[in-house]
């Protein structure tokens, strides 16, 4: 008979399911995410580093395992939850299916619980700590070590230790990407726009990304709480002086405010799905984005000065874009 999988939530609610993936035990922040596809996109989402991930759509696995789509090489999670699991696979670009991608890659999952009951506890309660293990009742350390668990030094754990170089043909323009845990896709989308790209670890100081003589710099997204990154957004003023264009996303853009004297605030379940509805406040025209964030730039008295907020995101008002009046920036 198959060994029951339990989640116990920071609140003491418990799920049961079955288990899915790697054996073990795994602490970690439970979020949920409400995309329809690209769940090779989530599991492989540098962003996602310390976290549990709940998906929203109820089946998920249908396609495989397509390594070409993976935003990085192994997973940065540290959990999964479905409702279902596609255990036959059907397309022609698969090489494994769901269970097994997740047992080679050590992640813990669980599935055959009701993942719709589970994503209202987290949108009305928050996100919190959460436990993944096979023991129903868990003795007192581990529930203390659950209640106590914080996800830090994130960005250092999933960027990349030296510096890359990928070229584009022809090439117009020279740009660093600067790597808080940058998705592929980021560098692939720069390239087919004639850009060669020198990419670069968290680590970089502002004197060996200028030494590049790039045209701009990018600041890619990542996991965890920007404003802890003090050393990368001492690194991040210096270049904000040097007048060369720069332009963030995600993690990038909450780092280029806090560089310019905005704030920061974490949301209380995030911006995570393929359908979040965003207003360019210029024009009044609504964008439905992708997103993968749990902090944005706070707004009014916060805002940097000399800064405006460009878009708005239409669920909750957050800021969602920023432009720089005084520096070649925006966000």
């Amino acid at each position: 008979m198959e060994q029951p999988r339990y989640l116990i939530l920071e609140n003491g609610q418990v799920f049961q399911g079955r288990p899915l993936g790697a054996a073990g035990q795994v602490i970690a922040e439970i979020v949920f995410t409400t995309a329809m596809t690209g769940y090779l996109e989530t599991l492989t989402d540098p962003s996602y580093y310390g976290q549990m991930v709940v998906q929203a759509f109820p089946l998920i696995g249908n396609y495989g395992v397509i390594p070409a789509d993976f935003e990085a090489e192994q997973p940065a999670l540290k959990g999964y939850i479905v409702r279902s699991w596609c255990q036959v696979p059907s397309n022609f670009r698969s090489v494994e299916d769901l269970d097994t991608f997740l047992l080679s890659n050590g992640i813990v999952g669980l599935w055959d619980i009701d993942t719709r009951a589970l994503v209202k506890i987290i949108r009305e309660h928050g996100v919190m700590n959460a436990l993944l293990t096979d023991d129903p009742a868990p003795d007192e350390a581990t529930m203390n070590r659950l209640r106590a668990y914080q996800m830090e030094h994130a960005v250092q754990a999933v960027s990349r230790t030296q510096a890359s170089e990928m070229r584009a043909e022809p090439a117009k323009r020279r740009v660093a990407l600067w790597d808080f845990g940058a998705k592929k896709n980021i560098a692939q989308e720069l390239i087919k726009r004639g850009c060669d790209v020198t990419i670069l670890p968290a680590h970089a100081t502002a004197e060996e990304i200028l030494a590049l003589k790039p045209d701009g710099i990018m600041l890619s997204n990542g996991p965890g709480d920007p404003a802890e990154n003090t050393g990368i957004i001492n690194e991040l003023k210096t270049l904000c002086e040097s007048r060369v264009p720069i332009f963030g996303i995600c993690l990038g853009h909450q780092l280029l405010a806090l560089a310019r004297g905005g704030e920061t605030m974490k949301l209380k379940y995030g911006h995570r799905g393929a359908n979040q509805p965003v207003q360019e406040t210029a024009s009044g025209k609504v964008y439905i984005t992708s997103q993968n964030h749990g902090y944005a730039v706070k707004t009014g008295e916060f805002l940097p000065n000399h800064s405006r907020m460009s878009f708005q995101n239409l669920n909750d008002g957050t800021c969602e874009g920023m432009e720089y009046l005084d520096i070649p920036a925006f966000s």
